[in-house]
């Protein structure tokens, strides 16, 4: 993997501002902590020849995998502390008749998988430990993305029509073997991103011409809070691994902080200069990264907002996430073609230490 990020590229990001400072009371410094020495560490990039763009990376549940999606129908699974060149992949295929888009791992269980398709309309389970897929759900909508339950039991997905639907795992009438069952849930819901909460009774709601962000009971689905999020639409969501606080990203490059506790803004971040694509916290909750259609990735301290890193990217990233037990993200997209220049490639990055 390369290091070594064009320096054209890193002219075009701009430098972090730094807003006043937070309340001291707030700082690593004052809790006891050692804050991350992020300026230490350098983008790791795997570039693949593709014409299309790496839509999707994601961790297994205890960090050893990480899997990236979109530039075919092949699933590719990488064990970064082994290596991560690209023919150290291992490939999952034939589960799909067109380009996976989207991948979720069971949290469960870390050899269990899905994979989504829009053009194909399908979702498909997959066991590592096996190269066939295990089971095969058609649609007559396009998934575009999917999230399990904490228990594994139940899988939220939402529709290229921001329309939400559920599938449910178990048996069904007199069958002896359990499976993945298209929920009643009529799909009536409108929805652009879709995710549980950490016990599994609720989900987060986001749609991408709506201001505020849903909280529903599930599965009920009741509507619990409405809380007004961002201006143009809010577009991506993230949980405080603690239970503290839900991040909220839109249209206009702002990230809030909502206090779970009392469902009020505790801070906001606006450090980026572009629409938000994706948020995810550090397995501690410390840190937020801040995905965008910049070339860049943002990271901010939890609990003062503050900027940490401006993490140079080789292309705007559709995605980040971090590793469950290390101070690692990944992320990933295509590079832009230039004039004069090499051909567009699709990247998957690491940024941070420990693996």
């Amino acid at each position: 993997m390369s290091s070594q990020v064009n320096s054209k590229e890193e002219e075009e990001v701009a430098p972090l501002q730094r807003p006043p400072s937070p309340p001291l009371h707030t700082t690593f410094a004052a809790r006891g902590l050692h804050a991350q020495n992020f300026p230490a560490h350098k983008p790791r990039d795997l570039r693949i020849p593709s014409p299309q763009a790496i839509t999707h990376v994601a961790w297994n549940c205890d960090g050893k995998r990480l899997a990236g999606v979109g530039i075919d129908k092949i699933t590719r699974i990488w064990t970064p502390e082994t290596s991560m060149e690209s023919r150290a992949a291992t490939h999952f295929s034939g589960g799909h008749s067109d380009d996976v888009d989207y991948i979720s791992w069971n949290p469960t269980h870390p050899e269990l998988f899905c994979t989504s398709s829009q053009k194909d309309r399908r979702i498909v389970f997959w066991d590592a430990r096996q190269s066939r897929h295990t089971q095969q759900i058609v649609l007559k909508i396009s998934p575009v993305q999917t999230n399990y339950s904490p228990d594994s039991r139940a899988l939220i997905f939402t529709s290229a029509g921001h329309q939400l639907f559920f599938l449910t795992y178990g048996k069904d009438g007199d069958a002896t073997k359990e499976q993945w069952h298209l929920s009643d849930k009529d799909g009536s819901i409108v929805a652009s991103t879709a995710m549980f909460n950490h016990v599994g009774d609720g989900i987060i709601l986001t749609h991408h011409s709506e201001h505020s962000v849903r909280v529903m009971d599930y599965p009920t689905l009741t509507l619990r809070e409405s809380p007004a999020a961002h201006v143009g639409g809010c577009v991506a969501v993230a949980l405080d691994p603690r239970g503290r606080y839900l991040a909220s990203g839109g249209y206009d490059s702002i990230v809030n902080m909502f206090d779970l506790s009392e469902w009020i803004c505790a801070r906001t971040i606006s450090t980026c200069e572009n629409a938000i694509n994706a948020l995810s916290f550090s397995y501690d909750g410390e840190y937020l990264a801040i995905a965008n259609t910049g070339p860049y990735i943002d990271i901010c301290a939890t609990e003062t907002g503050a900027p940490l890193h401006r993490v140079p990217a080789l292309a705007p990233s559709p995605t980040v996430t971090w590793h469950p037990s290390k101070y690692v993200f990944a992320y990933c997209g295509q590079t832009k073609l230039r004039e004069g220049g090499p051909p567009p490639v699709a990247v998957i990055s690491l940024f941070g230490g420990g693996i």
